[in-house]
């Protein structure tokens, strides 16, 4: 495991800054919960455990993370802009450890710095297991690359306490399979999502599935009884319920229906917009979506401040409510990329600022991405990514 201090610590930082300060403070809670609580055949066994942090800024850190097992490397910073060495620390070392003669099977990167692409496809080329463990918005071809990715929120949510299930390892062609049930089947919330979607005329947006559960279960809102999050507790019924995560999620009654009933991503019409989705992973909503979430955020910052984590449920609760279903993943994508343009998610915020602030980091995306568009083509993404809320 090789950890870019800094970033993941920023990172944090802009999301949940209680989240941030257990990161940084007791490193062993959630290298356990990745090692899959350290024992059982599923456990890992981490080889390498390496810190890299700028002792200047991070120094007071240190001890948390040596009595928890890591080597910590100091990364001071070697350029008048403050940039730090720990890419290039990183990387050695980690090269080192793949040429070396124990057969390490699965490398852990923790930072969302696209840099570290090149460094994961020569895990990938090796035939070695990747997963990269992020605390902001992910390049594409740095998600793509990896096994596997520990979202921003999920991270957020093992940090918290809030996720009792690992992240546990799976070998090839084996299905993971949870030790036992750790939901009632007479539950309320199993019973009012049997209903719903027994009688749905159709697959049904995880997002609306999950309201309902909550709202006939209230108490599911810590962790979804030990299962941590929405797609594994719904995966577990049973019943003819099938889930999948494609397009934000989707729940479906497997008498009636196959995920060839599920329909085009969010409405979207081949286009512009499709091709920003697909290049840059803006999230494939309508531009009906993208307005009401950002009315929704405007109201909810209007009523009192709140951290990213618990706004990004509540602004999720609200589109559902309105008929605009988003899942949370999307709402905590666009809070990300408001954190990377630094607009204040105050009581002042509107619904308008929010959409120019998010519509900013879009056309990055854009640019980062070498996506060329003409004035038409612009102006087309400029609308779609604002919801309609700027005038051009």
């Amino acid at each position: 495991m090789f950890v870019d201090f800094d970033n993941v610590f920023t990172g944090l930082q802009s999301l949940d800054p209680l989240a941030a300060k257990r990161f940084a403070e007791d490193p062993k809670h959630w290298a356990d919960a990745l090692s899959a609580g350290g024992s059982g055949e599923d456990a890992r066994r981490f080889l390498i455990r390496n810190c890299y942090l700028n002792p200047v800024v991070y120094s007071k850190y240190r001890t948390y993370w040596t009595r928890a097992g890591f080597r910590v490397i100091d990364c001071p910073s070697l350029t008048q802009r403050g940039k730090s060495s720990t890419d290039i620390n990183l990387v050695l070392d980690a090269m080192d450890a793949l040429s070396g003669n124990v057969g390490i099977e699965e490398f852990f990167i923790a930072s969302a710095d696209a840099d570290f692409t090149s460094l994961i496809q020569r895990f990938r080329a090796a035939d070695r297991m990747t997963t990269v463990i992020a605390a902001g918005a992910v390049a594409f071809a740095y998600r793509e690359m990896a096994d596997h990715v520990v979202e921003s929120h999920d991270f957020v949510a093992i940090l918290n306490g809030s996720t009792v299930e690992p992240v546990h390892a799976v070998a090839p062609g084996k299905q993971q399979q949870p030790a036992k049930s750790k939901t009632k089947s007479t539950s309320p919330a199993i019973r009012e999502v049997l209903e719903f979607v027994r009688t749905a005329p159709g697959p049904v947006v995880g997002a609306m599935v999950a309201h309902r559960a909550l709202t006939a279960e209230p108490s599911l809102k810590t962790d979804w009884g030990g299962w941590g999050k929405f797609g594994t507790w719904v995966s577990q019924i049973g019943q003819g319920v099938e889930y999948s995560p494609a397009q934000g999620g989707w729940v479906w009654d497997a008498k009636r229906f196959s995920s060839e009933d599920l329909p085009a991503p969010a409405d979207l019409q081949p286009g512009i917009e499709e091709q920003v989705t697909r290049v840059t992973d803006v999230p494939a909503l309508s531009a009906a979506q993208f307005r009401q979430m950002f009315q929704s955020m405007a109201a909810r910052l209007r009523e009192h401040p709140l951290n990213r984590t618990e706004l990004s449920r509540q602004v999720r609760d609200d589109c559902v409510n309105a008929d605009q279903p988003v899942s949370r993943n999307a709402v905590s994508f666009v809070l990300q990329g408001l954190a990377y343009v630094n607009f204040p998610l105050t009581d002042e915020a509107t619904a308008e600022g929010l959409a120019a602030a998010w519509t900013a980091n879009v056309e990055e995306l854009c640019r980062v991405a070498l996506l060329e568009f003409d004035a038409a083509e612009k102006l087309a993404v400029r609308r779609w990514a604002s919801g309609g809320l700027l005038d051009n």
